[in-house]
């Protein structure tokens, strides 16, 4: 299929072509001619890394009236990041068609600042819910006329505590907007949403696990010890020359730990966890994608909404506690039609857990070394 086949206007497809979109994931296949031609709820479930984004923005901004000056669409996501991300995806689809205006808020920015931006033309809203809810407050952002809102990683929203947030905020729009929710899990506190805002009829879509994981990756795993771990990345930095790549720990206490033996030996590296601060993590992120710095020691948590291109390898310094983490993980690798490699770095008791990842996941890792 093509994007053209699906319904995708010719300058919002041109805009795809130009950033190298070309052929449409299996979630982007299945929610675009709905969400186009239909006016629906919608609840899409697939894991990070499928091109959710493409798959809710394109119809969103085949609904939007340009010619009209209020906010016309809500999209709701976890972290500051995807926010910014989502933002500059739209700005991007848009380079061939009618300018519609985006702008992106989120809480560790002085809100003054985004008050004056949002006194311009403003046809869609990229948010974090906290920071949604002190506009809404303060009567800068009228939602009353949003036609329709899109809850992006749902499940991460609310594993993060915003659950009174979007409650307010679905409540206060009920009666006259679609919901498109997307989520990479669906727990029983996205149930009570579900049940409560969502449409009984709503168009469901699930992408199977094998669906999701991304076929232009290189799986593969190394048998040590704990205390050989650091030797095995190391040797294997110095194979990747000038290659990028994310450094995946599953606590902070070890990324900590990981980055400062990094830095030790040179290596130009950057660290992302949960209890940094905002302004910490955006001067890291800007290094990364300055490519001033090779690798980023992250935990999972710490790494969502991240999305920088050309990475070729991720490495699972620790395993994830939840398979699905793995999906995430592996996924920023081997983007837009790219190859990469994931390598995990494992001790003799976690051959179980690769062999139930690729059970669940249908994948094939190979052994190294």
């Amino acid at each position: 299929m093509t994007f053209l086949e699906l319904g995708v206007p010719k300058n919002l497809n041109q805009g795809l072509k130009e950033m190298g979109i070309i052929t449409p994931t299996a979630i982007q296949e299945q929610a675009i001619p709905i969400l186009i031609n239909h006016h629906t709820d919608f609840i899409g479930k697939a894991q990070t890394g499928t091109g959710k984004t493409a798959a809710f923005g394109i119809p969103l901004l085949t609904q939007i009236d340009s010619e009209k000056n209020h906010v016309q669409a809500l999209i709701l996501a976890p972290t500051r990041e995807l926010g910014q991300q989502i933002a500059k995806q739209l700005f991007k689809f848009t380079k061939y068609s009618d300018k519609v205006f985006t702008e992106s808020v989120y809480g560790g920015e002085k809100i003054e600042k985004q008050i004056s931006r949002l006194k311009r033309p403003t046809h869609i809203i990229v948010a974090t819910p906290g920071r949604l809810i002190d506009l809404m407050e303060k009567k800068v952002v009228d939602i009353s006329k949003v036609r329709t809102i899109v809850m992006d990683e749902a499940d991460e929203m609310l594993s993060m505590g915003f659950k009174k947030e979007l409650t307010a905020i679905l409540s206060k729009t009920k009666g006259h907007r679609n919901i498109w929710l997307f989520s990479a899990t669906m727990p029983s506190t996205l149930s009570d949403i579900i049940n409560t805002y969502v449409d009984k009829n709503a168009v469901r879509i699930s992408i199977d696990q094998n669906d999701a994981v991304n076929k232009g990756i290189d799986h593969q795993f190394v048998v040590g010890d704990e205390a050989g771990k650091l030797d095995i990345l190391t040797y294997f930095l110095k194979t990747q020359k000038e290659n990028r790549g994310i450094i995946f720990t599953r606590t902070k206490v070890a990324a900590r730990t990981l980055y400062k033996q990094l830095k030790a030996k040179n290596y130009e590296a950057g660290l992302l966890e949960g209890e940094m601060t905002q302004k910490d993590r955006d001067k890291v992120m800007r290094a990364f994608r300055k490519k001033t710095l090779q690798l980023l020691v992250s935990t999972d948590v710490a790494a969502r909404g991240i999305d920088v291109a050309n990475l070729a390898f991720v490495i699972h310094y620790q395993l994830p506690d939840q398979i699905e983490y793995y999906t995430h993980r592996s996924g920023r690798t081997a983007r837009a039609g790219n190859t990469g490699l994931s390598l995990a770095l494992i001790t003799k008791s976690e051959i179980q857990t690769i062999r139930e990842i690729e059970k669940q996941l249908g994948i094939r890792f190979t052994q190294v070394r």
